[in-house]
Order: C-alpha cells, then sequence, then structure tokens
C-alpha cells in the first residue's frame, strides 16, 4: 500500500507541482537576468524551487559545517555526485551564491537550459580542451562580474550508480588554481536512494550536506593540484556514510 500511495503522490502532486515551479523559476531567472540585478535573480528564485523541491520529495534535510566557509569569500565546491537530486540539495541549502560548472548537454533542457546560460552558469563540452579552456575564460568572467559567487564542479564528472565514491579528476582543482580561489570539498549522503540513478522513482529520506574546511590550491604545480584532488576525495569519502565508502 505504502508503495502505491508513493507512486501516486509522486506522478499527480509532486510532478505536476515540479514542473510548474521550474517554468515559473525558469522564467523568473531569464526575465529578471535580463532586466535586473543577476545576483538575485539567478540566485534566489533557484533557491527556493530547489528547496521546495526537497520539501516536495518528503526529504528530511541536514546541513553541517556551514561555520567553515565566509560570507565574502568566493571558492570553488567540490562534492561527489550521487543524483540529480543534489543540484537541489546544494542549491537549497548550501548558503552560497554558486554558478554551477556543468555538461554542455545541459543547455538543451527547454526553459531550463536557457535560464542557466543568462544566469551565468558554465557549460563545457568534456570531450573538448578548447571547451574547456573556454570555461575557465567564462568562469573568470562571471566571478568577476559577481564578486562572493562561487562555483560548483563535480570533480568525478558523473552521478554514482550505488553512492560510492568514483576517482577525482584534476580538473575541477585546475580552474580553481587557475581562478587563485579556494576548494572546499563537499560530502553529499543519502540522495542515492531518493532518486538513484538509472530510475525516476523517489523514495523520501534523508540528505545529507557536509561542508569541509577550505583547502588552497594557490600557486600549486600539476604534481602538487593531483595529490590535492587526492586529498579532497579522501576528506569527502571519510565523512560519506558507511554503506557508500569503498573496502579495502
Amino acid at each position: 500500500m505504502k508503495h502505491i500511495l508513493l507512486f501516486f503522490y509522486q506522478w499527480f502532486i509532486f510532478a505536476p507541482i515540479f514542473v510548474l515551479v521550474t517554468i515559473v523559476t525558469a522564467l523568473s531567472v531569464t526575465i529578471g537576468c535580463a532586466v535586473g540585478n543577476r545576483s538575485f535573480w539567478a540566485y534566489v528564485p533557484p533557491r527556493y524551487w530547489s528547496k521546495i523541491t526537497c520539501r516536495l520529495a518528503l526529504c528530511r534535510i541536514k546541513v553541517k559545517g556551514v561555520e567553515n566557509i565566509s560570507a565574502e569569500q568566493s571558492y570553488v565546491f567540490t562534492p561527489n555526485h550521487q543524483s540529480y537530486f543534489d543540484i537541489f540539495l546544494i542549491y537549497g541549502y548550501l548558503p552560497k551564491n554558486i554558478k554551477w560548472v556543468q555538461k554542455q548537454e545541459l543547455r538543451k533542457i527547454p526553459l531550463v537550459g536557457k535560464a542557466s546560460e543568462i544566469a551565468g552558469h558554465v557549460f563545457v563540452d568534456q570531450s573538448s580542451l578548447k571547451s574547456r579552456k573556454e570555461s575557465i575564460a567564462k568562469a573568470e568572467k562571471q566571478l568577476r562580474e559577481e564578486p562572493g559567487a562561487s562555483m560548483v564542479i563535480f570533480p568525478e564528472g558523473a552521478r554514482s550508480y550505488t553512492g560510492k565514491l568514483g576517482k577525482f579528476k584534476r580538473g575541477a582543482f585546475l580552474i580553481a588554481e587557475q581562478l587563485s580561489l579556494p576548494v572546499v570539498p563537499i560530502t553529499i549522503n543519502g540522495i542515492c536512494e531518493v532518486l538513484r540513478r538509472g530510475t525516476w522513482n523517489l523514495n523520501p529520506g534523508t540528505m545529507e550536506l557536509i561542508i569541509h574546511q577550505p583547502l588552497s590550491v594557490e600557486d600549486k604545480t600539476d604534481e602538487e593540484i593531483v595529490r590535492i584532488a587526492s586529498q579532497t576525495q579522501t576528506i569527502v569519502e571519510s565523512a560519506l556514510w558507511d554503506k557508500y565508502k569503498n573496502q579495502e
């Protein structure tokens, strides 16, 4: 009976409200950024959209480590990637104006792709070295235009099927070094169960966001960047729930 009720809730209550709120948010961002204060319109509507989505999903939210970051400082946040729902948890509950570095394919999503573009999020073709270089230049431009804004990059590059951590690639850390910004590891727990990769079935539960202390990557060599990427991966994994940890 529980599964039947959840099915009807997801498709007849959650889904219609989510689609409506997404359309309103995308239009608000697109129009607001075009005519007004982009720092406000690119951040506040998506933040409320994300919080509404998390609450609609009937999830309990836990946030730890907010004291580790400063309101004035810009960062490159490097979370693990368990599910599409990571976006809502981070957008809604990380208390920073953020710009996403995201796959080029997401630009094609109706309304949302255009809203993301005008809001200053950075699209990158992962197969193109030229695109990756251009993404750094665009990130620098966005941060100059919106002082205090930060970047979010998933170092694994893809969502996990099991919640276990994949290898962190160095791209996020090279961007942080070139932008002269500290890296902040973020651990995400629970979202793998809420919306597992490969399925659209919601499973309400607890989602946890843990913000770790910043790491400096300024003026580091390529070899040092690789070590910092590995160190960041270790920090993120240390706070994963036991069932997500890679067994030795």
